[in-house]
């Protein structure tokens, strides 16, 4: 079994870890180390039980508050969840009706011989300015 070298507070501690999870323990130590130092800072130098104590409660006690927000956020994604399963399992709505205008042949008729008369008196007017 391992043994690493951790800091907290200032202090050295030796602590004998699995193979393998010494990062996890110095990640660890990071942890109470930060805690140790804002107490240190509040406090000033306290005895090295009561300072890992009061540090490990702090650490405790943001601990106690992630998983309270971890257990909402669990509530809310579960009600999240539980709609979309409710939505995929509702049929289908109804296909919308959609109706397009349709322009009546007579318009189109009537738009097409205005157009051909316009050209003729375009045509006329261009004959008559050559001319003229």
């Amino acid at each position: 079994m391992p043994e690493t070298e951790i800091k907290i507070g200032g202090r050295s501690f030796n602590v004998s870890c699995q193979e393998g999870e010494e990062h996890y323990l110095q990640s660890a130590a990071k942890l109470l180390d930060t805690e140790a130092a804002v107490l240190a800072a509040q406090i000033g130098r306290i005895p090295e039980p009561r300072m890992l104590l009061m540090a490990g409660l702090m650490l405790a006690d943001k601990t106690a508050g992630l998983e309270e927000k971890l257990r909402d956020a669990e509530g809310k994604l579960g009600a999240q969840e539980a709609l979309i399963e409710e939505m995929r399992n509702k049929p289908s709505p109804d296909p919308e009706r959609i109706e397009v205008a349709v322009i009546p042949p007579i318009v189109t008729d009537t738009l097409a011989e205005l157009a051909a008369r316009t050209e003729a008196l375009a045509d006329r007017v261009e004959e008559k300015a050559k001319a003229g």
